[in-house]
């Protein structure tokens, strides 16, 4: 059975996730979470994105991504293609680090934006990990 296809198109915002394999952590330190931001700062470049939120959390990350041009899937594949070389590059080793496909809800503009924000930049404080949003950050 074909995986259904992803909703692209100019314009379209949307809260995308990616997840390690096997929960393990894709962020070890800040140098992993400064070299991620990196790459998704040449993706919001070269596939003409513009990155509304982000959260960088030990073994996934949520970002709110709206793509001018509709390029959700070649920037993703970039994006954790990229930096998935680096990590490994970083931390000698070799394989994927994400697991499967990374998840993308499209967001209706008026109705879920403020909302998909509130929940990404929160996340750490609804996980545990911080107790203020200024520490928040740091995860």
């Amino acid at each position: 059975m074909a995986r259904p296809l992803r909703i692209e198109f100019p314009g379209a915002l949307y809260h995308v996730t990616s997840r390690g394999n096997e929960q393990k952590d894709v962020f070890r330190d800040d140098k992993d979470r400064a070299i991620f931001l990196d790459v998704l700062a040449g993706c919001c470049n070269l596939f003409n994105w513009l990155c509304h939120a982000y959260c960088l959390m030990g073994n996934h990350y949520h970002l709110v991504i709206e793509t001018v041009d509709g390029t959700l899937s070649k920037g993703m594949r970039h994006l954790n293609g990229v930096y998935t070389q680096k990590f490994n590059w970083n931390h000698h080793r070799v394989d994927h680090i994400f697991q499967g496909r990374f998840k993308a809800i499209l967001i209706e503009r008026e109705t879920h934006l403020l909302e998909a924000h509130r929940y990404v930049v929160l996340n750490p404080i609804w996980s545990g990990i911080a107790t203020k949003p200024a520490a928040a950050n740091r995860t």
